[in-house]
């Protein structure tokens, strides 16, 4: 007998899990919950989430509601009458009532190693923090945030070269992998629960936008982490001649070169060097404001810098 799933998630990171999932004889997905379409884009067409998009090439029983705490999607939920509730990236709080509808109530895939980084934005935390390791956790949700007993959970370096779309898409394939392992325990007894150590817990909101201005004062190296940790999206941004400039790529200047924080100090082939409060940085990729993502060097040779010019 199959496992009947009900599955709440929207960004484009829940769809591996949804798609392992799917791929399993022994688990069914009975419902698909997941927001309704937003506007996007220049013309603002309204665009149905990542999720939405992958259920229906499936065939799924989809839902778009704007949550499931009550209302339309709270009776949906009820009327699936699924045996698990599985949550990816779905941002929002389920409360009792809710979590008590199913069997084995609701699991939730989390991109951390718990308690490490509990909260909306995770992946990108870590890399801002300079964490060498992180990984995904599978946990029975409680009402917390992210507070649930953990099921299990994988550990996963972060490559120097990760930026928070890399990390998370690599996350979210082994967290995938790692969710069906425990979906399918479900109607055997399931996995030991381990409570979570709250001494080690720490947070991770969601970045506002003052996060994403960079400081060009502070060392090179934090600057770098704040660079890979927003991009590709929203960005880390600065200011050139008055008008946004998004950082997408930056490095560490290996050659000592320093300078008054954010002056522009050189332009190679790899880039365009910067001043930072402790040492420099080299934008690798930018995007200038109304403009693609391009090479800092092609950028440079069209902006034609003068002596002294500065950036922020």
């Amino acid at each position: 007998m199959s496992l009947r799933i009900a599955f709440c998630g929207n960004d484009p990171w829940s769809v591996p899990a949804l798609e392992a999932i799917d791929g399993e004889p022994e688990l069914s997905i009975d419902l698909v919950l997941t927001n309704p379409p937003k506007p996007a884009g220049r013309g603002s067409v309204a665009t149905p989430t990542a999720v939405a998009s992958y259920a229906r090439l499936r065939g799924l029983a989809l839902r778009e509601v704007p949550g499931v705490r009550a209302g339309e999607g709270a009776r949906a939920l009820e009327a699936a009458r699924p045996d698990v509730i599985v949550v990816v990236a779905y941002g929002e709080l389920l409360p009792a009532a809710t979590l008590a509808l199913a069997p084995h109530g609701a699991v939730n895939l989390h991109f951390s190693l718990l308690p490490r980084w509990r909260g909306a934005a995770p992946v990108q935390r870590a890399l801002m923090a300079g964490d060498e390791m992180t990984g995904v956790t599978v946990m029975q949700m409680d009402e917390g945030l992210d507070t649930g007993p953990i099921l299990n959970q994988l550990e996963e370096p972060i490559r120097p070269e990760d930026d928070a779309g890399a990390l998370g898409a690599r996350l979210a394939h082994l967290g995938g992998r790692l969710l069906v392992s425990v979906l399918r325990m479900l109607p055997h007894g399931g996995l030991p629960a381990r409570v979570q150590d709250e001494r080690l817990a720490t947070r991770a909101p969601m970045l506002g936008p003052a996060e994403r201005v960079i400081a060009w004062d502070r060392p090179a190296d934090e600057i770098v982490r704040q660079v890979r940790g927003l991009a590709p999206e929203p960005a880390a941004t600065t200011t050139f001649r008055e008008h946004p400039l998004k950082v997408l790529a930056a490095a560490l200047d290996h050659e000592g070169g320093e300078g008054s924080p954010g002056t522009i100090l050189a332009v190679d082939a790899r880039g365009v060097l910067v001043g930072a409060g402790v040492r420099a940085v080299r934008l690798v990729e930018v995007a200038p404001a109304g403009r693609k993502r391009m090479d800092a060097a092609a950028w440079a040779r069209g902006a034609r810098f003068v002596a002294d010019e500065r950036l922020g």
